[in-house]
């Protein structure tokens, strides 16, 4: 079943973007072919038209295919829990005992944040406890880490594994509708003034420029959203709902400041930032943050490194594999700024109940 429906998400995504790059070519290159022979002369603008076309509309399909493709990441196994431990909490009635069982688990694993009451965010369906930022999507039916939003624009889920490429998706599909809206625009003009030879791609002229400016604004509004939020590290679901840390709800909890926020989305190299190629940092299951009080339930990092990287002798880290030192660097740089915050933070932390979310 799972393979059908991988298939069949496959399928509709390969239809789709068969779609709309037949429904663009078909549309644009009559355009393009009666402007560049009919109103260009210079042979060098032809040849930047055509390069500067290709470019962006080759990186346009290639970040949208990662954008679909990319599967989205999940928990690693340390945040799931033992079939002793899944035994041992639906043997326990009393909620102490139960809040004991997940206290056990979740002390030596990086979570900071909780839910609304102050419970260890546990889910019942993929039988977790979520790391911070990780969310269960009910389309997908599975935990995410650092969940954005599911998008059906692209029959995937947006998230850690694929955020940067939805961005490089909206920034280069409203730079190549902004492309094609500027080089209508003189073709669009002679349109009215009937100044084109009479023939059909004179209508395609016509409803190209429509399309292509409609999707402009459309698109040049989502993506300043995103930027916002890239600028401000959150997530959409974050943006509607702040996380829960042990002092409360901090919609900046996770924000380093814009710089080091940028760079957790497109990382520290910047000859990646324009390439849909991986190069975010971390492992996606923990998080630097602003906040200075830790969590007296999680283990303590020396030399004010991130919780969650531990010592070579230990059972369990993260992430698995060793970060770059552009990487280390950003986790390390993250936990120093917020320094005036520190005396202000409260120090209590609520009591730990279990409260299922999906």
């Amino acid at each position: 079943m799972v393979l059908l429906r991988l298939c069949s998400a496959a399928l509709h995504s390969m239809k789709r973007l068969y779609c709309s790059l037949e429904w663009w070519m078909i549309m644009r290159m009559p355009c393009f072919s009666l402007k560049t022979k009919d109103t260009i002369e210079n042979m060098g603008e032809k040849i930047v038209y055509v390069l500067v076309y290709h470019v962006l509309f080759i990186m346009f399909v290639w970040s949208y295919w990662q954008t679909i493709f990319t599967k989205p990441m999940n928990p690693l196994k340390e945040f799931h829990l033992s079939h002793s431990d899944k035994e041992l909490l639906e043997r326990e009635d009393r909620r102490e005992s139960q809040q004991e069982i997940l206290r056990r688990i979740a002390k030596d694993l990086p979570i900071y944040t909780r839910t609304i009451s102050g419970a260890i965010r546990y889910c019942d369906r993929c039988l977790l406890l979520k790391p911070d930022r990780c969310h269960h999507c009910s389309a997908c039916d599975m935990c995410l880490l650092k969940m954005d939003h599911h998008c059906p624009w692209v029959n995937n889920c947006v998230g850690f594994a694929n955020y940067k490429f939805f961005m490089l998706f909206l920034a280069y599909s409203l730079l190549y509708c902004l492309f094609v809206t500027a080089t209508d625009l003189q073709c669009f003009i002679q349109f009215w003034t009937n100044g084109l030879p009479d023939t059909q791609a004179k209508f395609h002229i016509m409803f190209l420029f429509f399309a292509a400016s409609t999707f402009s604004v459309s698109l040049a509004f989502l993506f300043a959203y995103h930027c916002w939020l890239v600028c401000k590290n959150r997530s959409t679901l974050e943006a509607f709902r702040a996380p829960t840390f042990q002092h409360g709800p901090d919609k900046n909890g996770f924000s380093l400041g814009t710089s080091k926020n940028f760079r957790q989305v497109f990382g520290d190299e910047k000859k990646y930032w324009l390439l849909p190629v991986f190069s975010s940092p971390g492992d996606g299951c923990s998080f630097p943050t602003c906040l200075v009080n830790a969590d007296p339930e999680q283990p303590s990092s020396p030399s004010g490194r991130n919780p969650s990287i531990k010592s070579a002798g230990e059972s369990h880290q993260f992430p698995p594999k060793p970060l770059r030192e552009s990487q280390s660097r950003l986790l390390n740089n993250g936990q120093s700024e917020g320094s005036e915050d520190r005396d202000k933070r409260g120090t209590s932390n609520p009591a730990l109940t279990i409260e299922k979310e999906t």
